[in-house]
């Protein structure tokens, strides 16, 4: 087996310079440096932290969910809309009771990450979890729109100036929101963490001196007519258990305050990013959450119905602006509360995006490992966080924004659908499971899940019934439609993997052809051709050509006359005829001539120039992506391309030799230099450099296994790793082994033995071992 040349470890630290891509070094610039992968365990977050980010969805709808309530009772039953919107809220409350304990045994049987996604998916399969996914992807572009079009109400509410240009400011937010978690999740945690608290702390300001002023003090009344751009005021005060209103009118007064219990499930999806023990963590965290929002939501709602506080068109001024100018009085300080709980609303509506971003990108990995979303969802970015997730949510949500105006009123309809979906099907999924494990406690566990359940099914079916026309219907479609899409990516997946594994079984097992032969397709004689051909010489071959396809005689004249003035004598060209300039199916042509035989493996080696700017690549063809995409369906023929990048510094070096040859053995393991990210404080005191090591002596060495070398099951077993510190590396050999537990890529481990050569390297062979510490098990060291 061929593998590259390994070079000489150096004996001191040198920094390496890269060659970064200008959007490399802007990423850089604006996100920060890139985290190792070692510091995603040093990511979670505390109780505190963690409140910030998974709860502000949740918390932030006690600022609007009273309105929504107003909104549909005001226009039908007048100022008896005051004296139902308590009930409607302690209803709603009991529904928000039971999620809490619900979720509170999601938790705990699901603590690697408990959401309606994988619930589902453990207990009625995967296709009822896409719908319980989709429904959750949908709720959170949505929760995005919702709390940035509220939070730039809000901020209109206090400064009324800048009312028309709303729509934009909420756009701006969402772009903000994305920026801050592209950062990594500590950083969003300590970028979200004070303006919740703020909230949180204003809220319970509001409601003490609101209790204060209903008991000992007058707390006057809004008017309730002659106000411009109010909602159309009902004529009576109604009367009765309902209060004049239908059945209907306050199921949907119900459905709309819904709002309010959204974001419960955003903990149990976040488990993870919680500090060990996380479950238990997450259940206290969840408890404190679901307490916060009722105490606010109830208050907020009692204050509304004794100051009579009316809904306006367009959502400015708000209702919890009104309570807040009302309780607060127009005194100096009353302004400054008043400004302080403005600043506070907007700030904690806004910032319950960050729920979702904190969620969608780690739910969309998990449909991605299901191979039911594209598999770049999966793929940690620059500061360990699901980068593409992240903008792909910003851009839904912008546009969705866009579509509806960004009207709070608007997006609510089509806010709850999704939401009660993901919760009917995750509590029945925990009722599933308790009947199928039967754990400690499944009774009781039963009977809060299942009643969970059917609450959630309930306010799904009032919801999807009484906001079907509102909007509600655009969600009621659009899941089965993605659901469809999904599956039929899943499908592609499915088949993609299939055949690989299929055609990788059929290969190995295919019979090796005695024959190798390495065919160089040259256009000029240049540095790019150079180049390919120094790689063909590599590959030891048992027949070596180039090949040029006569396209112009004057042109290829001059090749030949170049190729032998250079000394390429040894290195046979060939002219092959190519009347009808086609060259990729000249080069078909002469493929299948030379494999016809049924003993040549071919190798066909292709160079290409790489160029740095946008306008080089325009000023020159493509017809190496041509000639390799018709060749790769031909049998025992391998494409190659070969690139010489021009515009940078390797390409003014010489190049270097990409492969040496075999020599009757598998090569060496590539043995990496010294290791910057080792610090020499995780390493023992009584320990050898490795660059200061000598031959044929037996010493103690520590560091970072950086590479390990995958030997196939024909071959005689042993396991090759390079070991290195910030001095220099050296390869470990472990003879008669495929694999050592715990000798894996960034295990940090102290090796002693008698140091020698291998293969031509510095090796110590069979060395005793302590690995001091593993990516996955940052725990005591294990001695063997």
């Amino acid at each position: 087996m061929n593998s590259p040349v390994t070079p000489t470890a150096p004996t001191t630290k040198r920094t390496v310079a890269t060659n970064d891509s200008i959007g490399y070094r802007f990423k850089n610039l604006v996100l920060g440096p890139p985290l190792h992968t070692d510091r995603l365990e040093h990511e979670t977050l505390g109780k505190p932290t963690a409140l910030a980010v998974f709860a502000s969805d949740n918390l932030s709808s006690s600022a609007y969910a009273t309105e929504e309530i107003l909104r549909v009772l005001v226009p039908y039953v007048g100022l008896a809309a005051f004296t139902l919107v308590t009930p409607i809220t302690i209803a709603l409350l009991v529904v928000l009771g039971f999620l809490i304990l619900s979720y509170r045994q999601t938790i705990k049987a699901y603590p690697s990450a408990g959401g309606a996604y994988i619930v589902t998916r453990d207990n009625f399969g995967l296709l009822p979890a896409q719908v319980a996914g989709v429904a959750l992807l949908t709720d959170y572009v949505l929760t995005v729109a919702v709390s940035v079009a509220a939070g730039s109400d809000a901020l209109a509410s206090a400064i009324a100036p800048i009312a028309p240009y709303k729509h934009w400011i909420a756009l701006g937010f969402v772009v903000l929101i994305a920026y801050g978690n592209l950062r990594g999740t500590k950083e969003s945690g300590k970028l979200f963490a004070a303006p919740t608290y703020f909230f949180i702390g204003n809220m319970l300001v509001l409601l003490l001196v609101g209790a204060y002023r209903m008991a000992f003090t007058s707390l006057s009344k809004a008017p309730t007519s002659g106000v411009d751009k109010m909602l159309e005021l009902g004529n009576h005060h109604g009367n009765g258990l309902l209060m004049g209103a239908t059945v209907f009118i306050v199921l949907k007064a119900f459905g709309s305050g819904g709002a309010a219990v959204t974001g419960v499930e955003a903990i149990s999806n976040g488990v993870p990013a919680f500090r060990p023990p996380a479950w238990k963590n997450a259940r206290s965290t969840l408890v404190v959450m679901g307490s916060l929002l009722g105490v606010m939501f109830l208050g907020l709602s009692m204050l509304a119905a004794r100051i009579h506080t009316m809904p306006f068109e367009g959502g400015v001024p708000s209702v919890i602006s009104q309570v807040g100018k009302y309780v607060y009085g127009q005194s100096a300080l009353g302004h400054v509360l008043f400004y302080l709980l403005q600043a506070g609303t907007m700030l904690i509506l806004v910032l319950a995006a960050n729920t979702s971003f904190a969620d969608f990108p780690r739910l969309a990995s998990f449909h991605a490992g299901d191979n039911f979303m594209p598999r770049q969802f999966m793929i940690r970015g620059h500061r360990l966080v699901f980068s593409n997730g992240i903008i792909f949510l910003a851009i839904a949500a912008m546009a969705t924004l866009l579509a509806t105006g960004g009207e709070v009123s608007r997006l609510i309809p089509l806010y709850a659908i999704g939401v009660f979906t993901s919760f009917t099907l995750s509590q029945s999924g925990m009722a599933k499971h308790h009947l199928r494990r039967r754990e400690s406690g499944w009774r009781s566990g039963l009977v809060i899940n299942g009643i969970g359940a059917l609450l959630s099914l309930l306010v799904l079916a009032i919801v999807a019934t009484v906001k079907f026309t509102e909007g509600a219907w655009i969600i009621v479609v659009l899941v089965p439609i993605m659901v469809f899409g999904l599956v039929r990516l899943n499908n592609a997946y499915e088949t993609e993997e299939l055949e690989l594994k299929k055609d990788a079984k059929k290969a190995a097992e295919a019979r090796t052809r005695p024959h190798h032969a390495v065919v160089v397709l040259v256009d000029t004689l240049d540095a790019a051709t150079a180049r390919a051909m120094q790689y063909a010489r590599t590959l030891t071959p048992d027949e070596l050509r180039a090949v040029h396809f006569d396209l112009d005689p004057w042109t290829s004249r001059l090749l030949v006359e170049a190729w032998e003035k250079l000394g390429f004598t040894r290195f046979p060209l060939d002219i092959v005829e190519c009347p009808d300039r086609h060259i990729s199916r000249a080069a078909h042509s002469l493929v299948e001539h030379l494999v016809a035989t049924g003993e040549t493996e071919l190798t066909i080696l292709i160079p290409r120039r790489e160029y740095i700017k946008v306008w080089h690549r325009l000023l020159h063809d493509h017809s190496s992506n041509a000639i390799a995409a018709e060749l790769a369906s031909i049998p025992h023929c391998n494409v190659t391309v070969v690139p010489y990048h021009l515009g940078t510094a390797t390409a003014s070096r010489p190049a270097v030799d990409a492969h040496v040859s075999g020599n009757g053995h598998n090569g060496r393991l590539v043995r990496m230099g010294p290791a910057a990210d080792v610090d020499a404080s995780d390493l023992p005191a009584e320990r050898t450099p490795i660059a200061e090591l000598v031959p044929r002596q037996r010493i103690t060495v520590a560091g970072r296994v950086r590479a390990i070398r995958v030997q196939p099951w024909g071959g005689n077993p042993s396991l090759e790793c390079s070991l290195s510190d910030d001095t220099g590396g050296i390869t470990l050999v472990f003879t008669g082994r495929r694999q050592v537990p715990g000798i894996q890529i960034g295990t940090i481990m102290s090796v002693s033995g008698v140091a020698g050569e291998h293969h031509g390297v510095r090796a110590i062979l069979n060395p005793a071992y302590t690995l001091l510490r593993t990516p996955n098990e940052p725990s005591d060291p294990a001695h063997h």
